[in-house]
């Protein structure tokens, strides 16, 4: 089943919303996987993946209080990515309705 902001007639802004929801949470995501993997953080391209992603989570930093700090950063950044993933994608399909 194809998604409805994906079907052929779909509003050209709702494939837009969900495209840029998908880039946000696919940068945060990239920011967990580096962060777990343990990236050398002086490099260019991880500090570019981090600066973005801690911009775009910023509003959800803190809010989890784990003892270690992967866990912290898993929980706030994922978080953030999954409620950019389901408010995109929500507002997606509620422009094709219309």
């Amino acid at each position: 089943m194809i998604p409805r902001y994906l079907s052929y007639g779909a509003h050209p802004a709702g494939r837009v919303i969900a495209a840029v929801a998908d880039v946000m949470a696919l940068i945060i995501g990239l920011w967990i996987l580096l962060f777990l993997l343990d990236a050398n953080q002086s490099n260019g391209a991880v500090r570019f993946v981090h600066d973005t992603a801690t911009w775009l989570a910023g509003w959800a930093q803190g809010i989890f209080t784990f003892d270690q700090e992967w866990a912290r950063v898993v929980a706030d950044y994922g978080l953030a990515a999954v409620v950019y993933l389901f408010v995109g994608h929500a507002i997606a399909n509620r422009m094709h309705r219309h």
